[in-house]
This record gives structure tokens, sequence and C-alpha cells, in this order.
């Protein structure tokens, strides 16, 4: 084990202990450093703490350990009866514990609060992982954008659109 494995590991609390809590503008900075590193375009803080400050905004954060630390999130924002996530990301150390699930499902009951009947988003084509969860959590596939993801070394990717329609108690409706 190399001294950047350990120190990982050391840096992960325990993970059958993680809390869903709301984000608070006091989140944007976790939010900031998670999101540039799961992104090439990543958000400054400002950007994030305006985004929690909008009052259509269903945020929520996952944090774990003492004291405590945030290791992933998700941004929505509702519009009349309808949202969108704007983003998830979860810190790769915390992958593969259902923290991405969680926030998820707790996204689509917080928007179905606010008055939301579908919940949409896009993801990038070659997301497998990302793909195969919104699946799982009731999502189809709605359309494409083509070559919509720049990349830094100037490949582009297509975003595949997806909609989850919500029941008022959050869960998908049926089809």
């Amino acid at each position: 084990m190399t001294n950047q494995e350990s120190d990982s590991e050391d840096r992960v609390p325990d993970l059958t202990h993680v809390s869903l809590l709301w984000a608070l503008p006091d989140h944007a900075e976790a939010i900031s450093r998670l999101h540039s590193a799961a992104f090439d375009d990543g958000w400054a803080a400002p950007a994030v703490a305006r985004l929690l400050a909008n009052p259509g905004s269903v945020a929520m954060v996952a944090a774990a350990g003492v004291p405590p630390s945030i290791g992933a999130f998700v941004l929505a924002q509702v519009a009349a009866d309808e949202a969108e996530i704007l983003s998830i990301a979860v810190d790769p150390a915390w992958q593969r514990h259902g923290v991405a699930a969680r926030l998820v499902e707790a996204v689509k009951r917080g928007a179905v609060r606010s008055g939301a009947r579908a919940l949409f988003l896009e993801v990038a084509d070659g997301n497998a992982a990302a793909i195969s969860l919104y699946r799982v959590s009731g999502f189809t596939e709605t359309g494409r954008r083509k070559g919509y993801y720049a990349h830094p070394d100037g490949t582009r990717e297509d975003a595949v659109t997806m909609r989850c329609a919500l029941q008022p108690d959050g869960s998908p409706a049926a089809s």
C-alpha cells in the first residue's frame, strides 16, 4: 500500500453511518471541492453558495465521521412542477457504499415537497455507473445532446437526458 492509499483510507470515515443533511451555505466550500474533483469544469464556492441561496434549490450533502466530513452532494432546482438535478458527486473513497442512491432518493422526496411532478437530469454518455444508478432509481432516457460535454483534450461527449415521473411520496410513477 502506498502512502497516498494510506492517506486516503485514513480520511474515510465509517460509511455505515452516513447522514443526509440539507445543504447550507456553510457547505459551499465542501461542495465546490467535490465538484471540482469530479468534473472538468468545477464550480467555485461563491457560485455554489448562490445556487444554495436560490429559493428553488433542493440540495443535500452526505456527512460521516467525527467531526463530520462531507463526501457527497446533490444539487437540484425546482421550477413550477419540474425539477432538475444540476449536479451530483461522490468522493471516490465514498463510492460503492450506496451514498449516491440515497442522495437521489432524498432529492426526489425534496423535489416532491417543493411541488415537482417530474425530475430531469443529464449525464455524460460514457458514465455507465451513473446511468445505471439513474435507471435503477426510475429514470428513463428521453433524448441526447450531441457533443454537449467538452473535455480538456478537445474531445466532446454526448449528454443523455433522463426523466423520472414522481409520485407524491417521491417514488417513481408507474409507466
